[in-house]
């Protein structure tokens, strides 16, 4: 299919009533859709194991900073990406941890999408959660704290 192709089916499609449109032709895939989307993604991607040699992960994990905040025993798990946070591994799941919560270091947090890459997020502290700082779906920045966890 030519560009001036699917120009003239995306303008065709814009003044119809279809909600959505798939087209499946070889190697070639279209997806329209007038369903309005809060967030940059109506659901998450799959979980994507880490292929990346220890060395690479270790460094990764390096990245994800602790903060203090106000109280000296809580301490705060930090984006080490900008992306969407889901709070659980597919929708309808329960979250990964909810306040109350005990979380062990290494434990999965949330998961942070990049770029079509889920990165898992993973605690460097061990205690209680105290609070959970972002939404599910939310946007979040490079040290934007994700969990307040108040340390054992």
């Amino acid at each position: 299919m030519d560009l001036q192709a699917i120009s003239s089916l995306m303008d065709q499609f814009e003044d119809s009533d279809i909600r959505e449109l798939k087209i499946d032709e070889g190697d070639f895939h279209l997806y329209l859709s007038k369903n309005k989307i809060n967030k940059m993604q109506s659901k998450p991607a799959p979980v994507v194991e880490n292929k990346e040699p220890a060395s690479k992960t270790l460094a990764k994990s390096e990245d994800t900073e602790v903060e203090s905040t106000s109280d000296a025993k809580d301490a705060a798990v930090k984006a080490p990406i900008v992306g969407i946070v889901y709070l659980q591994a597919k929708p309808g799941q329960p979250a990964f941890v909810k306040v109350g919560d005990h979380v062990e270091k290494g434990q999965t947090v949330c998961i942070i999408e990049a770029m079509k890459m889920m990165t898992e997020i993973k605690s460097t502290l061990t205690g209680t959660v105290t609070a959970i700082n972002v939404e599910n779906e939310d946007l979040v920045e490079v040290d934007q704290p994700l969990i307040s966890v108040k340390e054992d």
